[in-house]
């Protein structure tokens, strides 16, 4: 199945097994993972739960959203400004560029069509009324993260990729020029071409793999997206590692952090953060204004769907001051710090145009999502 991507051949695979990282077989973290991540008691979340338990896991109808193409007619008073659309996609407005993050607009977090978790949130705007972005970056290759279908519709735009080492061979398997993807390992820095933007790869605590026998043949990484005057962490998928306090130091200081919270399990602390060790990340980093993502889209653990910023706000006590929370499809510029509303407990709250979006149709490429067509073709 042209979803399940590639494998890193020639050169591609040669920068991998020269990684530090590459154990012979296949990469690992860097580090053992910090003591108490995991509780040992915790068994592990069977097939049979995941596919069959709810208790909550999603929410009783799509959670408010609205439409940010008004807003994004004009440029952020304040020079940044972030748009959560939904999981771990963001769009980032950074000195004047923008940045898409982990972009994901299919229905599920599957190679498949019909089976794998399904999206209960819709995306706020369609792929084609996102403005022209100046770079995609992409974490890692799970499927919450790169998506087939939307990396179909994007290869007919002009945007250039950044990416992990290995991911690369995905996208040029479903059709973007190798011309276009630059693929980093930790503390390699790109400058996107034609602007004052630079994208660094930094440490994360994860794994990759897109089938049963390609764990590990990719990098997953952090990234650090920087303009002219802002800074912005972006976690991707991680646990807590100790390679935050060197983030700190050689990357810092961040004017916006945006961390994983959602997905996690008891069982999982070393490859998924959650809101208690999304919080010692925080501090690890430096603090800052903290975003979370990695939520409200998917029901990818057992967990009830609000209970990632449900417990992040209860842990954070005096400094939810920092938390920023926006709302699906919401521009929000960091400066502007506001007190945070649980809009997810009661509708809408706040300013804004609210919407109300019919569930998207099942799509593949070629099909509905295929055919929204961001940016002018090549």
């Amino acid at each position: 199945m042209k979803s399940f991507g590639k494998a890193a051949q020639g050169e591609r695979l040669e920068r991998l097994r020269d990684l530090p990282l590459w154990d012979g077989e296949r990469l690992r973290n860097i580090h053992p993972v910090l003591p108490g991540l995991r509780d040992p008691n915790a068994q592990r979340p069977t097939l049979r739960e995941f596919l069959c338990g709810d208790d909550g896991r999603t929410p009783p109808q799509p959670l408010p959203s609205h439409d940010p193409r008004e807003a994004w007619l004009r440029k952020p008073a304040s020079g940044l400004r972030a748009t959560w659309l939904g999981h771990s996609t963001v769009l980032l407005e950074i000195d004047g560029w923008r940045v898409l993050t982990d972009p994901v607009w299919g229905q599920r977090a599957s190679p498949f069509a019909l089976l794998g978790p399904k999206r209960f949130q819709p995306v706020p705007v369609g792929l084609r009324d996102l403005p022209e972005v100046d770079a995609v970056v992409i974490s890692h290759d799970h499927y919450d993260h790169l998506d087939y279908p939307t990396i179909r519709a994007l290869s007919r735009s002009n945007v250039p990729f950044v990416t992990s080492l290995g991911v690369g061979a995905h996208l040029e398997s479903w059709g973007i020029d190798a011309s276009r993807i630059t693929e980093l390992v930790w503390w390699q820095t790109h400058r996107i071409p034609g602007t004052g933007l630079t994208v660094t790869a930094a440490p994360s605590q994860h794994f990759s793999g897109r089938g049963l026998k390609d764990r590990n043949q990719t990098l997953w990484s952090s990234m650090v997206m920087s303009g002219e005057r802002h800074r912005v962490f972006f976690s991707g998928d991680t646990g807590l590692t100790t390679e935050y306090q060197s983030i700190r130091d050689r990357l810092g200081p961040f004017d916006l952090v945006m961390l994983e919270v959602g997905a996690f399990h008891p069982s999982w602390g070393d490859i998924h953060l959650g809101p208690a060790n999304a919080l010692t990340a925080h501090r690890m980093l430096g603090g800052g204004v903290l975003m979370p993502v990695h939520w409200g889209t998917f029901s990818l653990a057992t967990h009830a769907w609000d209970e990632p910023v449900e417990d992040l706000l209860a842990l954070a006590g005096p400094d939810s001051a920092s938390l920023l929370l926006p709302r699906l499809g919401e521009p929000v510029e960091p400066v502007e710090h506001r007190e945070v509303q649980p809009w997810w407990r009661h509708g809408t709250v706040g300013s804004g145009r609210p919407v109300t979006r019919p569930e998207p149709p099942e799509v593949s490429a070629g099909g509905a999502l295929g055919e929204q067509l961001p940016w002018p073709l090549d």
